[in-house]
């Protein structure tokens, strides 16, 4: 089994999707890992733009909410993944677990929620799924 989780500031948008993600690939294709997301500083809420665009892919953030490392099981962390730098400085080091920094760019640094905002979003889902199986099958032979 395979334990990790999506650290960013807020745990608003960038975590909250990276842990849909997982979640959903947990569901489908690898059935030995878990997946949670927290905030160096969570704002209390998922942004609503990260929801949409994690939907799309017929993937539900119904039971998501922001949450503070405090709230997670950190000593069965296999990774700890940042993405974010004020995520990366502020995150605590966490025995026995591997530290990655994938350091994305915060679509919800945009404001709105015209086209141009959810293609950034998007984007940053996308990148995130790539990164995220990129590390999967890497491990996969190892663990799954």
């Amino acid at each position: 089994m395979i334990q990790l989780a999506f650290v960013c500031t807020q745990n608003a948008a960038r975590s909250q999707m990276a842990e849909a993600i997982g979640r959903h690939l947990a569901e489908t294709r690898y059935p030995g890992l878990r997946v949670c997301s927290a905030g160096a500083r969570p704002s209390g809420k998922v942004n609503p733009n990260a929801i949409r665009v994690i939907e799309e892919l017929g993937i539900s953030m119904e039971s998501h909410w922001s949450k503070s490392l405090d709230e997670i099981d950190s000593d069965a962390l296999d990774y700890v993944i940042t993405l974010c730098d004020d995520a990366a400085e502020h995150c605590p080091v966490i025995p026995g677990a591997t530290t990655l920094h994938w350091g994305l760019e915060d679509p919800a640094c945009l404001q709105g929620e015209g086209e141009e905002v959810l293609a950034a979003f998007r984007m940053t889902r996308n990148e995130i799924k790539r990164r995220l199986l990129r590390l999967l099958t890497t491990v996969e032979s190892e663990t799954f």
